[in-house]
């Protein structure tokens, strides 16, 4: 472990408030609150106050994935259809696709759609049924019995639900990740596909279709970086490949085949063989947060913060918090995140 890395850097407590369902950032004044039954859409800073009295209310299918549009209507996926719901629920536009991999036991879809910085367009991903056997990537042996092909990415007009342009996406993904440029020209698309690990893109929408950039593989992206055509990774240790057992922060340049930086994760480990880096979360143009699970012998498994800079991504030190905080940080854009502890979100600031 470098000393770099538990220099001390303590953040200030700024609020406390109780959410029991997981917390996302529309804007920089709108929170999104999913549980299993319904989405709610919350003034942030009315929200982050304590008052927890949503502006919209929609109830979803469990297996939904749906993402807010401006308005206060959503964009949904679901098992075999994308729909846009308006804030009274009634349906202002559907389509259907086959159903996703896993037949009648889990047909959710593997992820959200994700909706571009202007509101006017949706990228989102479905199933694509093989049309030969030999062209086959997945056999779903249980009924329905499908064959799967390559997934295809769509990209749809928000308002009419109209296919923009189509690509098929060398994944058969049962996990996806999906950023937006803040600018809107470029998207950051990654995919795990069982047995492989993630693939990632960086895909540009022009007027004739959808132009791969670059990408690379066995890296989750996690976000653009602010006023520049620049992508963080991270890569986690998962033991598909010979030596492929490392954990990584990178960041690239669109249009460039290797990362332009590079950190080794592991040297913010005790144990290399047993440490575990699961998430990097973007606090501000200067600022990424790496979460971990330290293996201390003889002790209870410790969840530890690090900042990085995103410039050299090298450790600026270990993030030391007042009260217990575990993995999952949603970062609210404005420099200040949160943590949860059981049925509680604490709001933190760097000093």
């Amino acid at each position: 472990m470098t000393s770099t890395a538990e220099t001390p850097i303590d953040a200030t407590l700024i609020g406390t408030v109780p959410a029991t369902g997981s917390v996302t950032p529309l804007s920089r004044d709108r929170l999104v609150v999913r549980t299993d039954e319904r989405l709610e859409i919350h003034d942030a800073e009315t929200f982050l106050s304590g008052t927890l009295t949503p502006a919209h209310t929609l109830r979803l299918p469990p297996s939904a994935a749906a993402s807010p549009l401006p308005g206060g209507a959503l964009v949904v996926a679901e098992g075999s259809r994308i729909r846009v719901v308006g804030p009274d629920g009634t349906t202002r536009w559907e389509l259907r696709h086959a159903g996703w991999h896993g037949g009648h036991r889990d047909p959710r879809p593997p992820g959200p759609p994700a909706v571009s910085p202007d509101g006017s367009l949706v990228s989102v991903l479905v199933p694509t049924l093989a049309t030969g056997e030999r062209a086959a990537i997945l056999v779903q042996d249980t009924p329905p019995r499908h064959r799967y092909a390559r997934d295809t990415l769509l990209l749809l007009d928000a308002a009419s639900g109209d296919v923009r342009a189509r690509r098929p996406i060398g994944a058969v993904a049962s996990d996806v990740t999906q950023r937006w440029h803040p600018d809107g020209s470029l998207l950051a698309l990654s995919c795990w596909t069982a047995w492989y690990s993630w693939s990632t893109w960086w895909i540009e929408p022009r007027h004739d279709g959808l132009h791969i950039r670059g990408g690379t593989t066995m890296r989750e992206v996690i976000d653009f970086l602010p006023a520049a055509s620049r992508v963080l990774t991270i890569r986690r240790a998962e033991g598909i490949a010979y030596n492929d057992d490392r954990d990584e922060l990178a960041s690239h340049d669109v249009g460039a085949d290797d990362p332009a930086v590079l950190f080794d994760l592991g040297e913010l480990a005790v144990d290399r063989d047993n440490d575990e880096f699961a998430g990097a979360y973007l606090i501000d143009g200067a600022h990424v947060l790496v979460t971990g699970r330290i293996y201390l012998p003889g002790r209870p498994v410790s969840v530890r913060h690090w900042l990085c800079d995103t410039a050299t991504l090298l450790p600026l030190g270990r993030v030391r918090y007042p009260v217990a905080v575990g993995g999952d940080v949603t970062p609210l854009g404005d420099g200040t995140w949160l943590t949860r502890d059981r049925s509680r979100l604490h709001r933190w600031a760097l000093p």
